[in-house]
């Protein structure tokens, strides 16, 4: 079933976009099921699930964190993954920053830009991730690499559209300035990804049209 999945999805994505396996709530047994049909790359959203899981799988696996992370729970993250997906704020940034300095890593991150209408969604403003990305205080210990976005949980198309077409905007023009590294957009999940793909996505987030539905 997994590896069904996989290669449908895979036989419809652009072979620029990369494809992240949104593990989180799945066993291990399934995520290897996954790997086994060739997928590096999965996201988990909780410090704890991420932690327990990346011993139990191989080496070479791919990790990237897409939830909201608590600045008290770095260690649990950090260590592990190759791209922190949902930088959310300017203390979670700082807190980011010095973790990095003190451990000698360099950190990459997307900033998450609020694009749904959810007002318990997180992320910043378009001013906000302008201000970052411009901001000479911005540590070498810190890479940031686009940015993530999550539309409203909607049917309507043209509205989730509206708000891909908003960061796509973001992103373009960030990137005109030329900032070091900044070259990921991703947006898009199982229900909306093609539309994120024709919305400059380099990466989309499936976990349902790969894993089915949550076990727990």
């Amino acid at each position: 079933m997994i590896s069904r999945n996989l290669a449908s999805v895979k036989s419809q994505l652009p072979s620029a976009v990369q494809l992240v396996a949104v593990s989180k709530f799945h066993p291990v047994e399934r995520l290897m099921e996954a790997y086994q049909a060739g997928q590096r790359v999965f996201a988990e959203s909780r410090p704890q699930e991420l932690a327990a899981k990346v011993p139990q799988m191989p080496s070479d696996v791919q990790w990237h964190f897409i939830g909201h992370l608590q600045t008290n729970k770095l260690k649990l993250v950090l260590p592990y993954v190759s791209l922190v997906q949902s930088v959310d704020s300017f203390h979670l940034l700082e807190a980011i920053s010095k973790w990095a300095r003190t451990n000698g890593k360099a950190v990459d991150v997307l900033l998450e830009l609020h694009l749904g209408a959810e007002e318990s969604k997180q992320g910043f403003t378009e001013e906000e991730i302008l201000s970052v990305c411009h901001s000479e205080r911005i540590e070498e210990s810190i890479r940031i690499r686009g940015l993530m976005g999550m539309a409203s949980n909607t049917e309507d198309e043209a509205r989730i559209d509206t708000e891909f077409s908003r960061i796509e905007a973001l992103f373009h023009l960030i990137r005109g300035t030329g900032l070091p590294f900044f070259d990921q957009l991703s947006i898009g999940m199982s229900g909306d990804w093609p539309l994120a793909v024709r919305h400059s996505a380099t990466m989309v987030r499936i976990g349902t049209d790969i894993f089915g539905p949550r076990e727990y």
